[in-house]
């Protein structure tokens, strides 16, 4: 494969040929999350209960057999097969580092990223390797592996010191690798929500604190340099791959930027083209809560839509490249409405095209919410944790689930929202701020602990062999695929 590298707002390969990067993330493998797994909860505190409940062997058979199933060769056949030349590969810090272990690298987590490699290398697909969860955790967010609320990253010299060093070694061991597209440093960060993503520091109210995450970057770019000094560095906007006003400007060779671009259009309810009324506020353009006008969506909005992103004006400004790393539409709701949040991907992807922005959709695979391969509702692991999805569903704690029916717990936590907004009398606290603050915080965190332990006594009872053979759901082979959803990316 050709070693991409950066020429102007171009990706190019060794011999200077443009190449357009499209493609998957691979969420929930190398980094599992609740609503893509099935599970309630983080994935750090679900793999303590299932060792402290089912036993130590048992337990490894259970992750194990997840990690064999999800993803292998007949996936990455299926990806290509539709055109696609790139993957986003999610990773979890501790694939490949013990926090009662720092500094020390884990092998078997870098043996896990050499086999998929291999097997990219042989469909001749680009890997962009994706720190999503870091140490001290970069976010106060369930995909970041942190159900604590606290963001400790930006605050402990102790947390960026061990991310910097594993960035380092990564790169000591890839190097010229031309698999790798690029490494994406760190996946939406969030600098200044240490306690959470409360209404002072939600959205409108966010303050980014520049400096930090400046010398961050460059802090960490000038040591993967040291010894890989070829491979694409991918950086990413604050609060999420939002805001970029005030980043630095690019300050070494061959760095692309990257936001992320989920919209009310992606996510309903309503007709598309037409008028877009979400239930969840925490969606790209935060709060819509306005007229009709406002929320109105169809092909001219989304140009609009993505010429005012931060992240957008700043690679043009700069001219830079720009890669789309995580952008989607959610299948699980009103049957009637599936081909409007088709009809909105296939438009966001032509407004991708048209600005030559580069692009990796999320995700690939989940229990059913927005991915291009979705597991059997009939299949011996969905019937397994039946109970567990309803209990889900009914308590609201997928924040990402955005169309599960039931919304009795996160209706109750509007009325307290509501009470809030109106005794501390605070203009700075929007309303749908605090709704949604509450509902992490509640429900996603929480709640979703609380009912953590229906989930793993479900496996309780299995032999390993039980285990090994209910994860197989996971296979490709026993997954639906979203062939309407194949089809818009295979003519993207």
């Amino acid at each position: 494969m050709k070693q991409l590298s950066v020429q102007g707002n171009q990706i190019v390969t060794e011999e200077g040929t443009p190449i357009y990067l499209k493609g998957v993330n691979i969420g929930g493998w190398l980094n599992m999350e609740d609503f893509i797994n099935g599970y309630p909860g983080s994935e750090q505190s679900l793999r303590k209960l299932m060792t402290d409940e089912i036993g130590e062997e048992k337990s490894q058979v259970f992750f194990d057999s997840l990690h064999h199933h999800f993803f292998n060769e007949e996936d990455l056949a299926f990806i290509t097969s539709l055109g696609l030349n790139t993957i986003r590969l999610p990773l979890n810090y501790r694939q490949f580092e013990d926090d009662l272990d720092p500094f020390t690298y884990k092998e078997e987590g870098f043996e896990k990223v050499d086999a998929f490699l291999d097997l990219c290398e042989k469909y001749n697909v680009y890997v962009i390797l994706d720190m999503h969860a870091v140490q001290g955790f970069q976010n106060t967010h369930w995909h970041s592996d942190n159900n604590s609320r606290n963001s400790f990253f930006w605050r402990e010299k102790h947390y960026q010191e061990r991310f910097i060093n594993l960035w380092k070694a990564i790169a000591e061991r890839y190097k010229g690798r031309s698999v790798i597209a690029g490494y994406d440093l760190m996946n939406e960060p969030a600098v200044n929500t240490p306690y959470g993503d409360y209404p002072h520091t939600y959205f409108d109210q966010y303050k980014p604190d520049w400096s930090v995450i400046n010398e961050l970057y460059k802090t960490t770019v000038e040591a993967i340099r040291e010894v890989d000094p070829d491979h694409i560095i991918i950086l990413e906007g604050d609060l999420y791959s939002r805001l970029f006003e005030g980043l630095d400007a690019p300050f070494t060779h061959n760095l692309v930027y990257s936001s992320h671009n989920y919209t009310a259009a992606g996510f309903g309810p309503g007709k598309y083209p037409g008028t877009i009324t979400p239930r969840n506020l925490n969606t790209e353009s935060g709060d819509f809560a306005g007229d009709q006008q406002q929320n109105y969506w169809d092909y001219e909005r989304q140009i609009k839509e993505f010429e005012q992103h931060e992240g957008p004006q700043y690679a043009a400004e700069h001219n830079v490249p720009l890669i789309v790393t995580e952008f989607g539409s959610v299948y699980n709701g009103p049957v009637d409405e599936v081909e409007d949040r088709l009809r909105a991907l296939k438009d966001q992807l032509a407004v991708f095209k048209d600005h030559n922005t580069h692009w990796t959709l999320w995700t690939y695979k989940d229990v059913g919410v927005m991915g291009l391969a979705m597991l059997d509702d009939q299949s011996p692991y969905m019937k397994r944790i039946e109970k567990v999805i309803r209990l889900k569903e009914t308590l609201n704690t997928d924040d990402w689930m955005k169309w599960l029916p039931g919304y009795e717990a996160k209706d109750l936590l509007k009325e307290l929202a509501v009470c809030l907004v109106q005794t501390i009398d605070d203009e700075s606290m929007g309303q749908s701020s605090v709704i949604q603050s509450l509902t992490q915080a509640v429900l996603t965190n929480y709640v979703a602990t609380l009912i953590q332990p229906v989930y793993v006594n479900r496996f309780k009872d299995l032999s390993s062999e039980d285990i090994e053979s209910l994860l197989s759901s996971f296979a490709f082979e026993n997954c639906k695929v979203n062939h309407r959803l194949a089809d818009v990316l295979k003519n993207s």
